[in-house]
């Protein structure tokens, strides 16, 4: 089985090669936005998990941004997570937004003027996650750009109990981002749903998915460049010690 990095190398060229890939460039190093990503988020639309949910949380990579414009524009609200973390999460409620810019809100830069920062203790229950992907296997497993950002907001979510096991992950991928297997780790989330521009696949789930943050896994320095981290461990104390004082009483 191949590593992680060479099939990110050999997607991001494979992508070059067949002219498939898009704005912004070069792809080396991010999740790639591609030709027939607006189809994908279309075929996303019909899907009956969308349908019935109220709450979506949708990466902030390009080529989701179709996805996110079809949640906002299907009056649902979306959960946006801020480029690595940095600002934590994003709310977009379509009830706020005038129409007229809701095609404006879903890029990151509109997201930031017509979002609202949402501190982790008002953040909804999400009832669909959407993740970007460098490539993806036909069991479900997800390799992304390398830097662990939507397995951080899958655990922060797990964390928070506004997801749990069951909540559905899909991604939107070009045909050419599939591959027959990739290796996972112990933290690594899985997708149930891979949609391309030309099809749907829906996959039977092989692994658990983790089920919060690994601390163990994390340096200083990433808890610091991340504040939404030190706000998660001290929110997560402070609900240990309620717990405690109403199971005393």
């Amino acid at each position: 089985m191949l590593d992680k990095e060479t099939i990110r190398t050999r997607v991001w060229r494979l992508l070059e090669e067949a002219k498939v890939s898009k704005f912004p460039k070069p792809i080396t190093g991010r999740i790639p936005n591609f030709v027939g990503s607006e189809e994908a988020a279309k075929r996303l639309f019909s899907q009956p998990e969308f349908r019935k949910a109220e709450v979506i949380k949708v990466n902030p990579d390009s080529p989701q941004a179709p996805v996110r414009l079809g949640v906002l524009m299907h009056g649902k609200v979306v959960v946006m997570p801020t480029p690595r973390l940095k600002g934590g999460f994003l709310l977009l409620n379509p009830k706020c937004i005038p129409k007229r810019h809701l095609r404006r809100a879903s890029t990151i830069r509109g997201a930031f003027k017509y979002g609202e920062s949402c501190p982790l203790e008002d953040l909804p229950k999400v009832d669909l996650l959407v993740v970007g992907s460098v490539a993806v296997s036909l069991d479900g497993v997800r390799v992304g750009k390398g830097g662990g950002y939507s397995e951080l907001e899958y655990a922060i979510l797990r964390e928070l109990e506004l997801i749990d096991e069951a909540t559905p992950i899909y991604t939107t991928v070009h045909d050419l981002q599939i591959v027959n297997d990739a290796p996972r780790e112990e933290h690594d989330l899985t997708v149930d749903v891979i949609i391309t521009p030309t099809r749907v696949l829906r996959l039977n789930r092989k692994y658990r998915q983790p089920k919060g943050i690994i601390w163990s896994k994390l340096k200083p320095e990433d808890i610091e460049r991340m504040p939404v981290l030190s706000k998660l461990k001290n929110l997560s104390k402070e609900i240990s010690k309620e717990l405690k004082v109403k199971i005393e009483v």
